[in-house]
């Protein structure tokens, strides 16, 4: 067998070229053409399936709910008592991502199922400091105060049971607009310049 039909036998097409002009003994003649502009070339030439669309992928793997962690956010009912709705967030669960899912409001199907909420949609919780004394102050922009009647008592008493459930019962919440202070009604009609609790709405329309 000549080294001719030898370099039949190499499978890969570049290889047998380059084994041929070794053989051959002249380099010159086998130099890889060069050309000034650039041109198209044909799919059928275009090696390792370089064309082909479906040659690599890239998969989102989307967050499944064992990635986040259960919380309650209180909302109203059609007698306006306060009742519990569950929500998922984020881990580690501070209380102001616990706030927020409250002020996000009702899903579809809450509303479908009489549950509605006294806190406008466009209420924002700005901070949310750590218990100090089984006490949180609650700092919230300035739509919050522009709540109005017996809205306002239900609001406080929305996030007050939001932050006792997430705390614990005896926590008192202090408000804020802007990082001013806020004073805010309870059940029993008073206004109140110190925190809030939750036992201080079981005597109002809040059970």
């Amino acid at each position: 067998m000549t080294r001719l039909r030898r370099l039949r036998h190499l499978r890969h097409p570049l290889l047998a070229v380059s084994l041929a002009c070794l053989l051959a003994g002249g380099a010159s003649g086998c130099a890889i053409p060069t050309q000034g502009t650039p041109s198209t070339i044909a799919r059928s030439k275009v090696p390792f399936n370089l064309m082909d669309p479906h040659s690599s992928t890239t998969t989102t793997t989307q967050p499944n709910a064992s990635s986040f962690v259960p919380v309650k956010v209180f909302f109203l009912d059609t007698s306006d008592h306060l009742v519990p709705a569950s929500r998922l967030v984020r881990p580690p669960a501070p209380l102001i991502d616990v706030i927020k899912a409250l002020l996000e409001g009702p899903t579809v199907s809450d509303t479908a199922n009489g549950i509605s909420t006294a806190i406008p949609s466009n209420v924002r919780v700005l901070d949310v400091s750590q218990p100090t004394a089984n006490v949180v102050t609650v700092n919230l922009s300035s739509t919050f105060g522009e709540i109005t009647g017996i809205n306002t008592e239900l609001a406080v008493g929305q996030i007050v049971s939001t932050v006792a459930n997430e705390v614990g019962p005896l926590t008192g919440v202090l408000f804020q607009i802007e990082g001013q202070h806020l004073s805010v009604p309870i059940a029993n009609g008073s206004v109140v310049a110190g925190p809030v609790y939750q036992l201080q709405f079981l005597s109002g329309p809040v059970p």
